[in-house]
């Protein structure tokens, strides 16, 4: 038996930038060099709690068990070593030799990261990015999004803003797929009183923490957006000079007593306004104001974004179209529900996943609609469909395990497939801790909760998903999630209006007609369960009664079921 085991590791890996060309120059004076930059590599790594676990000729490999640590020492190698060095810091798996030397993927990247690297730079990895919190990391600007040599995996890697940042030759640009980036800049004081200077700061740093919690949008650090404070520059300026695609500004201003939040998202491309709101409360407990709005923006901003970038999707030529835009368009064809568009929207994402198989959005929303081609019937081997559903999820937990949008997909697709009712919860449990501030999460979480029979809990997380995304395209599938609790709770009079709306809004949900079904005939409304089974059938040759996967609750399925019984004019089932 092999006595290697694997761990979790921070690696840092460094070398003499034109170590050969000075070698073969001088030979003697590079190798004393070299000589004596290892001592200094070595101080440096025990400083910061690592060690130097190989070298090989002018290359260095440092292990820390934290990230912080390894990028705080990353930074000070680029900076101090002479000859200058090039560095690269990496988060990843990696297997333990018995004489305590490390190999495996994790080490690979990080040599492939400093190998893009410049001298007397260093480039730190996403995987690092998203471990670490406090000044250094608000200092980490993107440099985009880099192929690493000989991997077919693409790598987001970040520099330290002020260090070497002129001598990156590798275009910032982001590689496919991509993410729409947001600007927070610096909040306006709009008052009087120069106190409130700290709390427009304080807001700024709330919304900009609650929008780093959204895996799907890169969010530029507080620190390179400080640059603009009180300065009137165009958002299309800031958007050129940070590279970013959206800006969000914002304004404070009190006055008796009683503070206005203004915050509005703008389109960096052309400046034009995307979504503005204010609000207006007292001063009474100002952290807890500044952590409700914070989240309230967050909820609206992410699901916005989405729109615009579907919108920016839609005028690209299809013929050219990266992985992200694919699965922009897939989702706006997820929501209609209708058979062809889901097919279509399946065919997009299996494009995405084909430029980029680690697209864990694309996977769960594959997922989700495989599970929804199974539910509804619309294939002849609903096997292969249900199966796919699964091995998708399976696929998208392992890759994002830390993404909220991504888990809430996940756990529908168990809900709609009637399976793993424990890991759907915990999975929406997880993406809710993840960003509170997600109105998708909110809302899977209610249809979870109406599903399992806890119809207060789903109202009022849908509810909240509401007040976070008031204008959002899912209301049609939040109403219907409402109308399931009602349901629930014999409620059928609100059970119907909800679902009237709905069904306005999604004509071609069958669940809703059926439950609509269902609610007419324990109200005992002949006629117009009458023309709710009759549209029913023009959108579905399922009959209703196996429309049982949303239902988790024994008694509410029964519920159900006698629903439909007497709105068909037949006994009740015992």
């Amino acid at each position: 038996m092999s006595d290697t085991t694997r761990k979790l590791a921070t690696i840092v890996a460094l070398d003499i930038a034109g170590y050969s060309a000075r070698t073969e120059a001088d030979e003697e004076r590079t190798t004393a060099e070299v000589s004596a930059l290892r001592k200094v590599i070595e101080a440096i790594a025990t400083r910061h709690g690592g060690r130097v676990f190989n070298t090989a000729g002018d290359g260095f490999m440092l292990e820390f068990g934290s990230s912080l640590a390894a990028v705080e020492a990353a930074f000070e190698l680029a900076e101090t070593c002479e000859p200058k060095v090039r560095v690269g810091v990496h988060l990843g798996d990696v297997v333990v030799q018995p004489n305590g030397d490390l190999l495996g993927h994790g080490v690979n990247v990080a040599a492939r990261l400093m190998a893009q690297s410049a001298p007397g730079a260093a480039l730190v990895s996403g995987a690092v990015r998203q471990t670490i919190r406090g000044p250094v990391a608000e200092r980490l600007q993107s440099r985009g999004t880099f192929k690493l040599d000989k991997m077919a995996e693409t790598i987001e890697a970040f520099a330290l803003a002020g260090i070497a940042a002129s001598l990156f030759t590798q275009p910032a640009r982001a590689a496919q797929p991509t993410k729409p980036s947001i600007a927070v800049l610096p909040f306006a004081n709009l008052s009087n009183d120069p106190e409130q200077a700290y709390f427009a700061d304080g807001m700024m740093e709330e919304i900009t923490n609650a929008l780093s919690r959204i895996r799907s949008i890169f969010v530029i650090a507080s620190a390179s957006t400080q640059q603009f404070k009180d300065k009137p520059v165009g958002a299309q300026t800031v958007g050129r000079e940070l590279g970013v695609r959206y800006i969000l500004e914002g304004s404070v201003r009190k006055a008796a007593g009683r503070i206005r939040i203004a915050v509005k998202l703008i389109d960096a491309a052309d400046g034009s306004q995307i979504w503005a709101e204010r609000y207006d409360d007292t001063l009474v407990d100002v952290f807890a104001l500044q952590d409700r709005v914070a989240l309230s923006v967050a909820g609206v901003i992410e699901p916005a974004v989405r729109d615009a970038e579907i919108r920016r999707a839609a005028r690209q030529p299809t013929t050219n179209i990266d992985a992200y835009d694919l699965c922009l368009k897939a989702l706006a064809l997820v929501d209609s529900y209708e058979k062809e568009s889901m097919f279509e929207a399946l065919n997009l994402l299996e494009r995405a996943l084909a430029l980029d198989p680690r697209y864990a959005q694309a996977l769960s929303v594959a997922g989700y609609a495989h599970s929804q081609i199974f539910v509804s019937r619309w294939a002849e081997d609903l096997a292969h469909h249900r199966r796919l559903a699964l091995d998708y999820a399976s696929r998208g937990i392992q890759l994002a395990a830390d993404d909220a949008d991504v888990l809430s997909w996940i756990a529908t697709i168990y809900l709609a497939l009637d399976e793993e009712a424990a890991m759907s919860t915990t999975l929406i449990d997880r993406s809710l801790a993840l960003n509170p501030g997600s109105s998708l999460a909110w809302m899977m979480s209610g249809w979870l909760r109406a599903a399992a029979g806890d119809g207060d809990v789903a109202v009022a997380h849908i509810e909240t998903s509401m007040r976070l995304n008031p204008s959002s395209s899912d209301r049609g599938h939040q109403l219907s999630g409402i109308a399931l609790a009602r349901f629930g709770q014999r409620r059928f009079d609100d059970a119907v209006r909800l679902l009237t709306e709905a069904i306005q809004l999604q004509p071609a949900v069958s669940f809703n007609l059926a439950l609509l079904t269902a609610c007419y005939g324990h109200l005992q409304q002949t006629r117009a369960a009458e023309a709710a089974i009759e549209r029913y059938r023009q959108v579905s040759s399922i009959d209703m009664r196996e429309r049982l996967s949303l239902f988790r609750n024994t008694a509410h399925r029964k519920l159900f079921r006698d629903g439909i019984d007497l709105a068909e004019c037949k006994p009740a089932a015992p």
